[in-house]
């Protein structure tokens, strides 16, 4: 879409472009709704070197081939879409809201805040994420069956991870790096009573392999301790600036409060993804952009009027459906009439049955 044919207003607007905000793009766009999506870049999903626990998807598909594809859809089926970063929100006197990007404006009828959080990484020596540094538990832990892994942080969270990689490997280390523990003498006794080596001395070195993944982290004494890999826990910040722009409602631990589609304390506000409660995983955000994307509908469709709109505003006449925008109409027609065509063989005739 060239930069002429876009336009600064819509129906709804999506903040992220992870695999939350894009699958929610997916359903309000095909569901006859105008949408933008707006996205910075980054995030987990980018960070993937492979994707896993994914049906439909190997995992040689790295996560920006899973994004790109996503985006791909979007546009095609008739959403605009912007690299960009929003800096500032506002609801304008009409409801609707004022979303301002360092080179994008528009106003929506619904906002859908898909933008994440940022893992809080530890300071160097570290390798590189998906060669021995992993952010998610529940995604790489079978990865490491039978290797030896590392556990890094000082809080319950590390504590705990650390005696749940015990169903997958026999090999655990705990490493707090010269800090002290945080987390409680109950956690300590659960500890002591789990074959985990909790190792206080602080990291130093480490040493790769030619595939470049970790092979061992050295410590200040010089002592080698070798590692498949392993996760850091020291918690996420939460990108909610929007959010509280906004006036939504955040829970104790920073997340955005929503329903169980992702609607927000705000009218018109919905949320999704590793910004709200939950796991963190791509079904899940998947999952969620869906039922976001389907609660939105119901809020913007123009049918059925109720009984009061009837009275207040007549009845619908042929001339008023569908209510599916122009533009969009045209897209679906063109990207429907692409998906009956039928295939076409190497000399450019028709396959298809005479």
């Amino acid at each position: 879409m060239t930069d002429s044919e876009r336009h600064d207003e819509y129906e709804v607007a999506v903040v992220g472009g992870g695999p939350a905000g894009l699958t929610a793009a997916v359903y309000t766009t095909r569901l006859g709704h105008d949408t933008v999506v707006i996205n910075r870049g980054g995030g987990r999903a980018a960070m993937m070197l492979d994707t896993h626990n994914v049906i439909g998807v190997t995992e040689d598909v790295s996560g920006n081939e899973f994004l790109q594809t996503a985006q791909e859809q979007v546009r095609e089926y008739g959403a605009d879409y912007h690299r960009d970063f929003v800096e500032g929100a506002e609801r304008l006197d009409d409801g609707r809201f004022r979303l301002t990007a360092n080179d994008v404006e528009v106003v929506a009828d619904h906002v859908v805040l898909a933008t994440g959080f940022s893992d809080v990484r530890p300071d160097p020596p570290l390798p590189r994420t998906g060669r021995g540094l992993h952010w998610c538990l529940h995604c790489d832990a079978y990865m490491f069956v039978d290797q030896p892994v590392w556990v890094m942080g000082t809080g319950e969270s590390a504590a705990a991870v650390a005696m749940i990689m015990l169903n997958f490997t026999d090999e655990v280390d705990l490493l707090t790096r010269g800090d002290e523990p945080e987390w409680s003498e109950e956690t300590q006794r659960q500890l002591e009573a789990h074959p985990v080596d909790v190792v206080h001395k602080e990291v130093t070195d480490m040493e790769k392999g030619e595939d470049g993944w970790l092979e061992a982290f050295v410590f200040e004494d010089g002592t080698r301790r070798a590692y498949r890999g392993g996760f850091p826990m020291y918690g996420s910040d939460y990108n909610t600036d929007l959010a509280e722009q906004l006036g939504v409602e955040l829970n104790d631990d920073g997340t955005i409060a929503v329903d169980d589609h992702g609607r927000t304390t705000v009218e018109g506000v919905s949320a999704v993804g590793d910004v709200v409660p939950g796991h963190n995983q791509i079904p899940v955000a998947m999952g969620q952009g869906a039922k976001a994307g389907i609660g939105v509908h119901y809020r913007l469709r123009k049918y059925p009027r109720s009984l009061e709109e009837i009275e207040s505003g007549g009845e619908v006449t042929s001339d008023q459906v569908p209510g599916i925008s122009q533009r969009l109409r045209e897209r679906a027609r063109e990207h429907n009439a692409d998906a009956a065509a039928p295939p076409v063989d190497t000399e450019g005739t028709s396959s298809a049955d005479d």
